[in-house]
């Protein structure tokens, strides 16, 4: 298989398969016991939670302003087409 075959999703998945297989095993070979690995599992996840949350939250407001924004500029925009068509008008 050539080098130039390989897209970034293939490789990208390699990557992930790859980081998940290496935390499994890590994970397993950890000399923690069984509690101490739930628990720091636990935790992990729900601090992957909430950084997903600040995220998804972080995400919306940057959509909202987003929005607003193209909304006053449309707004600006048929005014100002509104306003060249009355002067258009009267001459």
């Amino acid at each position: 298989m050539s080098r130039d075959s390989i897209g970034p999703g293939t490789l990208m998945l390699a990557f992930v398969v790859g980081a998940a297989t290496g935390a499994v095993a890590a994970l397993l070979l950890a000399p923690a016991s069984g509690e101490e690995t739930r628990d720091y599992l636990g935790q992990k996840a729900r601090e992957g939670r909430d950084r997903t949350r600040d995220a998804v939250d972080h995400g919306r407001e940057v959509y909202q302003r987003q929005r607003d924004t193209l909304a006053t500029a449309i707004e600006r925009g048929r005014e100002a087409f509104q306003q060249a068509r009355e002067r258009e008008d009267q001459a």
